[in-house]
């Protein structure tokens, strides 16, 4: 036993050194993203929900308290701290010194800004219509810009993985409305998956078009041969590396949110105090 112990004493001394190290350069890294800054409209993206789903749901109990309800799980520093220690864990085996590198020169910073930029944009919901026209304009002249967002979108599979994340996070809320009682009748997990699956046409329309719109908008100052030398890089190991693990630090993120969103919901429609 004491040898047991003694190896397992080795192995901790051995592995938080190097988990600092994982730390500090996935920090660096999510600097390099801009991270901070997509959280946080992330984050006020969130409050807003909030509200429309107060006054979807309770409309009679909209109030200052349900604010804070909302935007205490959407707090900014516990979802910087999810993600960061969710790319510290997925990227472990990675070498994510291109990564940072490559987001640290001119044009990755240029396509930071511009997707950060555009993601704000968005917000106003003039400017979300707009983009969409201009890209129903784009799609009915066959511009080729389109084939190349394309492929930019197939590389990295954001398709199909914004679709499972928007289900993820909606079974997960409508199953902790369940279980907090919000429904008359006793959904089963299987109903409310049911349910779930029989959105996903209307999901998949909806994301598709939001992608799209967006990444045209967002990469429109950039060239061709911008374009695909980003393209180039979500191709290369350590790219869809990082795609994979920003997708599921952003998953465990919304999924929990959506869970402690669901519960909330059902306290107030319960009438309780929270």
């Amino acid at each position: 036993m004491s040898n047991l112990v003694v190896s397992f004493c080795i192995l901790v001394m051995t592995v938080l050194p190097l988990r600092a190290a994982d730390i500090e350069q996935i920090s660096e890294l999510s600097k390099a993203l801009g991270l901070a800054e997509i959280i946080e409209i992330m984050r006020e993206e969130g409050v807003g929900y909030g509200d429309e789903l107060a006054k979807d749901m309770f409309p009679d109990r909209v109030s200052p308290e349900w604010t804070a309800i909302v935007e205490q799980i959407y707090d900014g520093e516990w979802m910087s701290e999810t993600i960061t220690l969710g790319l510290s864990d997925a990227l472990a085996n990675t070498d994510v010194t291109p990564l940072t590198s490559f987001f640290s020169n001119d044009l990755g910073k240029q396509i930071v800004a511009l997707e950060i930029s555009a993601r704000r944009a968005l917000m106003d919901s003039s400017v979300e219509e707009g983009s969409k026209e201009k890209l129903a304009i784009l799609v009915e002249s066959d511009d080729p810009r389109i084939e190349l967002v394309g492929r930019y979108v197939d590389a990295n599979d954001l398709l199909e993985n914004n679709i499972v994340g928007t289900m993820n996070s909606n079974f997960a809320f409508y199953t902790a409305l369940a279980e907090s009682g919000a429904f008359d009748d006793n959904l089963t997990e299987q109903q409310i998956l049911k349910d779930v699956w029989n959105q996903e046409p209307e999901i998949r329309a909806d994301t598709e078009e939001w992608l799209f719109s967006y990444l045209v908008m967002a990469y429109q100052p950039l060239g061709d041969s911008d374009l695909e030398g980003y393209i180039a890089l979500s191709k290369t190991p350590q790219g869809q590396d990082l795609n994979n693990a920003l997708f599921s630090a952003f998953d465990q993120m919304f999924t929990e949110m959506s869970r402690s969103l669901g519960r909330s919901v059902a306290m107030f429609m319960a009438g309780e105090d929270l």
